[in-house]
């Protein structure tokens, strides 16, 4: 009789910002079940919590931490907190983002306020700084560590349903991937980025249906990706089967932008 086999994340510490949206609460979840102690951060404090108090219900070890992403005091305290509760963090998913819209529209750049526009940037770019820069000495002192950040295919062709802070910041992570594979490599920290197509969330749901029909004829598979689909794809470059993976960015979007 074959003897169970050891999830690939068991003994692993997580933490996934955004973690309380559609696909953060996946990528959470999964982690959850494959063995790993999960930190949950996220603004939404009540989503957060009730997130933390399924899985903790259902017998997983995790941890929820209220913070604002942007904001680099309120990112240090959340990963003490994280860190106190469930040991040191040796796999951080950049998840968090915000890609506002109006009456269900991006704000071409002549309309933008400023306001809005810097939010963008400190949520999507911003607060992977803020965390690679808190957990990066841990991760470098232990020599392992696990970063991957959550970019989209509208950082690699433009998408006219999003507004330009969220393309550009989704490009930038995509160098900002690069680079820190090239600095963190030697101290055994692989640092990857997921581009997700069009995936069906509550706030992909949300939109108009001819904007998603519009994406699902033009992806060769036909269809909305799921969470679990970006979710599976997390796991996997943060497994062992991905130790010698880094720099990368792996679309998950049904072929939709080839590139």
């Amino acid at each position: 009789m074959t003897a169970p086999q050891t999830p690939p994340h068991t003994g692993r510490v997580v933490l996934v910002t955004g973690a309380a949206g559609g696909i953060g609460s996946a990528i959470a979840e999964a982690y959850a079940l494959d063995g790993a102690a999960v930190g949950l951060v996220d603004f939404d404090a009540d989503a957060g919590r009730a997130l933390a108090a399924r899985l903790g219900d259902a017998g997983h070890r995790v941890h929820f931490a209220q913070a604002d992403v942007a904001n680099h005091a309120a990112c240090a305290a959340a990963c003490a907190d994280i860190e106190a509760a469930l040991g040191a963090i040796d796999t951080l998913v950049n998840n968090a983002g915000i890609s506002p819209k109006h009456a269900g529209k991006p704000a071409p750049i002549w309309q933008m306020e400023p306001a809005e526009w810097h939010r963008v940037v400190d949520v999507n770019l911003h607060s992977v700084f803020n965390f690679v820069r808190i957990l990066s000495p841990g991760m470098v002192d232990r020599k392992f560590g696990r970063i991957v950040s959550m970019s989209s295919v509208a950082g690699k062709a433009y998408l006219d349903i999003v507004a330009a802070h969220y393309g550009t910041t989704k490009a930038a992570l995509i160098g900002m991937t690069r680079h820190l594979a090239g600095e963190l490599g030697p101290h055994g920290i692989t640092v990857n980025a997921l581009a997700p197509g069009r995936i069906d969330t509550p706030m992909v749901a949300g939109a108009p249906r001819a904007a998603n029909e519009a994406v699902i004829d033009v992806t060769p598979l036909r269809r909305l990706g799921k969470p679990g689909e970006v979710a599976d794809a997390c796991l996997f470059l943060t497994s062992p089967k991905a130790d010698f993976i880094t720099g990368q960015v792996v679309d998950v979007a049904g072929g939709w932008l080839m590139t």
